[in-house]
């Protein structure tokens, strides 16, 4: 019979039957550590009481009326939110890619309301921002971009963690009303820039009269033991995109604004169908709820320092490795060759974790793991990775 499901994912031979907190269980009822969190976004673990207990109920109240009408949950999670975040609104969508469609959206409109009829915005290289035609073009990745040209125009693409070259481009291109740029590319390998990145570069935004967005849709929502990965450095930027951990599985996505950002759109410029419907914002509000009455910012900084600790004792002087490097509860452990196999691997010994740039085993285990599962996903992590070096030298 006729696959009847479009090609797009290179699927793993495995499907999930149910899950708790770090665990999965496929259909045959074998057990598996999930170190990757369905990709940053089940930040409380799978079948959260509180969430489901949320997203039950509100089903069974009400779950759609459009942006037609008022919403009182999605003013509250929108109040919830802009507290954390330090910032002034919230436009609610569906996903990280459509957070970042209104932030470029946004950017582009307010260029033009100044009087700039070709706006710029700056993006970095190895970045991520989506997979529609606009953050398509605004990801810094030729591969995902092959065989959909010709890419949307208005972007300038510079390296990550390089001021100097902004700083060249703020003194020659006039155009430029922007800056997207990830607090942490996940993506691209989990590449943390130096201390002082963000802060210089909101220094140069206010210099230059620039939108500073930061794209905090895999770093968002405690992942990095902070709120947001930017508030590490007490930076407070122009506009946030989140979506991943926010619903912790339940889609939802938002463009935080603030400042002269917070105004830009009116009635007309920007809509959804389903953003911020009831039951969306009813399990934001759980997750948000849940992680500081619980604490987990302060549980994913801890976390992370243990992982990322036990994984350079581990591995530090182990052939093969060149780093382990991470921020929070985001670790990227980097080889000297390509390792895509590492993915099947580790399934098979009940481990899900996750390759990225080619030679980046990255993981992104839930806020809510235990140290004794941190010390767990170390050893696995590191007997696999012992296993798969050892073995490709003596080949």
């Amino acid at each position: 019979m006729t696959d009847p499901i479009m090609h797009t994912y290179g699927r793993l031979p495995v499907a999930f039957a149910k899950g708790e907190g770090c665990w999965l269980w496929d259909e045959d009822g074998q057990r598996y550590f999930d170190a990757i969190s369905g990709v940053a976004v089940c930040n409380l673990g799978h079948a959260h009481p509180a969430v489901a207990k949320a997203v039950a109920e509100q089903a069974a109240t009400l779950v759609h009326t459009s942006n037609l009408y008022r919403i009182p949950l999605q003013e509250q999670l929108a109040a919830e939110l802009v507290r954390l975040a330090g910032m002034d609104r919230a436009f609610f969508c569906n996903s990280g890619a459509e957070a970042n469609e209104a932030a470029i959206k946004l950017a582009r409109l307010h260029g033009h309301r100044n009087g700039i009829h070709q706006p710029t915005i700056v993006v970095a290289q190895g970045a991520f921002h989506g997979r529609t035609m606009a953050t398509l073009t605004a990801t810094g990745n030729a591969r995902v971009q092959q065989g959909f040209e010709p890419l949307v125009q208005g972007f300038i693409r510079v390296p990550y963690n390089d001021l100097e070259t902004l700083e060249r481009i703020a003194a020659a291109d006039p155009n430029v009303v922007a800056v997207l740029v990830e607090p942490v590319q996940g993506e691209g390998g989990v590449r943390v820039p130096e201390p002082g990145y963000l802060g210089a570069l909101r220094q140069l935004c206010n210099q230059m009269g620039w939108l500073m967005m930061v794209d905090e849709v895999q770093t968002g929502i405690g992942r990095t033991g902070r709120w947001f990965a930017c508030q590490h450095e007490g930076v407070v930027p122009d506009v946030m995109t989140l979506a991943k951990g926010l619903g912790n599985g339940f889609p939802i996505g938002a463009c935080l604004a603030s400042g002269i950002a917070a105004d830009v759109f009116t009635p007309g410029n920007h809509a959804t169908t389903f953003g911020g419907s009831p039951l969306a914002c009813s399990a934001a509000l759980a997750v948000l709820r849940t992680i500081e009455h619980d604490q987990l910012t302060e549980r994913a900084a801890h976390l992370g320092s243990r992982l990322l600790e036990g994984l350079v004792d581990r591995l530090g002087q182990t052939a093969g490795v060149e780093t382990v490097r991470g921020h929070g509860l985001m670790v990227g452990i980097v080889l000297d060759r390509p390792c895509g196999e590492l993915v099947g691997r580790a399934l098979k010994r009940g481990l899900l974790l996750n390759v990225t740039a080619e030679r980046v085993v990255r993981l992104l285990p839930p806020l809510v793991m235990s140290d004794a599962e941190a010390d767990f996903l170390a050893d696995q992590v590191a007997s696999l990775l012992h296993d798969f070096l050892t073995e490709k030298e003596a080949a």
